[in-house]
């Protein structure tokens, strides 16, 4: 052979041999990176349930027996929307007849009709609340939880039933509900929306420093005031909170989730200030404006605030991280469920006329939120893998003859459940002045995975929303003495053993009359 010939088969064969290095090398890099790409999409999507997207409607203000006490038989008046049990409906730990006649308050509870939606707002301070339970015999709500604005001491007693709160029994019947579930500690809407999603209420601090007109002891909020971090909070004294929350959790592993609240949205900006002033009026007439800041938990926190109530960059990015800070306008939610990209996890916050709220809210408002957005979600394709949640903030003071376990002990001068100062005894090193589980709420899980016309006995808080998400997402837990690590799992309410496709003998879907809170399909 010649040395050219030589040298053109040696040059071929390093071309050969170079070619097959580049493509196993591309071949390699594509691998990675598809690799990557997988543990990135993993990372947003892995669930250790069936659950792919939660979603937890916040309501305001209502204790169980005010909702469910004689759940599952209303009156059933004449002219009012029905309610008729379902053969072997479970029952409840309501009010029993000797509860409705022999009641060891001053006044026996009474029910109130669905002509009278609309009360006044009951007392449901942290030391209030503590006292009317006295010690555990639940006998002085209208001594301490009736509000100062109610000419009817009596009122505090009473409740609802299926002819007013026609949509929520219905959901019962249909899904789960627990019938032992409790606010984490005594106390209003701020501490209860912190520990939804932190488990967290010390860790306190005051604007301006110094300021000692702050519902704050010991470090620990105990009662309602608005967050630093929020242009439309009240001029004067706020406070922040230092810590982690599940939305930090969130990020860390790249899950998509917002809190979407009604009346977020600016009325105006002057100089890049956010000014909230729009307004709606319940079925009675009053107006009330839409948002609240004291009912916004993540403002609180630096990490995940959006003081300047900013939008989302796009429809594309609501749930991700931007200028919005995954804090958003109740109208966001949808614009993002109908572009297809739902957020993993989504808390909704009703405008304050449909929250429930005694005073400026009523359960038929309520009631018309609750529908029209359960509704909408059970026509969405992402329903089959869809969990809602329907729990509540505080309990406004409303009458409740169950007293849950003190797991959190306190000695503080805002204490008063076993005597002036105390409530039991505190343990070594715990933060002071988050006493509880407090008064019993309503919590409900509607789903296609929802045990059908189940009523849950297993002892949960409002932070079992908390450890739900973390366990689905593994997120891991907050620390630092939050309550998700003593807080028991929602599973008991869910059957994971069927597709979500089919459910539990349910359709998975129920349509309801959001006027009437009545079924509109025929569902099991």
């Amino acid at each position: 052979m010649s040395s050219f010939s030589a040298l053109v088969k040696d040059f071929v064969v390093m071309r050969f041999f170079s070619a097959i290095v580049t493509v196993l090398a591309l071949g390699s890099l594509l691998v990675g990176t598809a690799s990557a790409a997988s543990v990135n999409q993993s990372s947003a999507s892995d669930t250790t349930t069936s659950i792919q997207h939660l979603v937890v409607i916040f309501q305001e203000n209502v204790s169980f027996d005010h909702y469910f006490g004689t759940y599952p038989n209303a009156k059933n008046p004449a002219g009012e929307p029905q309610f008729s049990a379902a053969p072997n409906t479970p029952s409840v730990n309501g009010l029993t007849p000797a509860l409705l006649t022999n009641n060891p308050n001053l006044y026996n509870p009474t029910r109130l009709d669905r002509s009278e939606p609309v009360t006044c707002d009951q007392d449901h301070g942290y030391h209030d609340e503590q006292a009317a339970f006295d010690n555990g015999l639940m006998d002085k709500f209208s001594q301490f939880t009736a509000g100062s604005g109610c000419t009817d001491k009596s009122l505090v007693m009473d409740y609802y039933d299926g002819n007013t709160v026609t949509a929520l029994w219905n959901y019962a019947q249909h899904f789960a509900m627990s019938d032992n579930s409790y606010d984490t500690e005594f106390g209003p809407s701020t501490p209860g929306a912190l520990n939804l999603i932190s488990g967290q209420t010390h860790g306190v601090t005051v604007t301006p420093t110094g300021a000692t007109n702050a519902p704050v002891d010991n470090g620990t909020i105990y009662s309602d005031i608005d967050p630093t971090y929020d242009d439309c909070s009240a001029a004067g004294t706020t406070v922040a909170m230092t810590g982690t929350n599940v939305g930090d959790l969130l990020n860390s592993k790249g899950i998509t989730w917002g809190w979407f609240e009604g009346g977020f949205a600016p009325s105006s900006v002057t100089n890049g200030v956010a000014t909230c002033a729009t307004s709606h009026t319940n079925v009675a007439g009053g107006s009330s404006k839409d948002y609240i800041p004291h009912h916004e938990p993540f403002q609180y926190y630096a990490s995940t605030a959006n003081p300047h109530h900013l939008p989302p960059s796009s429809v594309a990015m609501i749930g991700k991280t931007d200028q919005a800070n995954h804090q958003y306008d109740l109208s966001y939610f949808w614009q993002a469920a109908d572009n297809g990209n739902l957020p993993a996890v989504s808390f909704l916050k009703a405008a304050a006329y449909q929250d429930g709220h005694a005073g400026y809210s009523d359960p038929l408002d309520e009631q018309t939120f609750l529908v029209n957005t359960i509704n909408s979600l059970e026509k969405l394709p992402t329903w089959r893998s869809t969990a809602v949640i329907i729990a509540y903030d505080d309990s406004d003071g409303w009458y409740d003859h169950v007293i849950g376990p003190i797991l959190s002990q306190s000695n503080s001068k805002e204490d008063a459940l076993t005597g002036a100062g105390s409530c039991g005894t505190a343990k070594a090193g715990a933060y002071e002045d988050r006493c509880g589980y407090g008064p019993r709420l309503p919590l409900l899980v509607i789903s296609p995975f929802a045990r059908h016309n189940f009523v849950d006995n297993s002892l949960t808080d409002q932070t079992s929303i908390l450890r739900f998400i973390e366990d689905n997402w593994q997120l891991g837990r907050i620390g630092d003495q939050s309550f998700d690590a003593l807080a028991g799992s929602l599973d008991n309410m869910f059957d994971f053993s069927h597709p979500g496709d089919e459910g539990i003998g349910n359709s998975g879907r129920l349509f309801l009359d959001p006027s009437t809170g009545e079924p509109t399909s025929p569902g099991q």
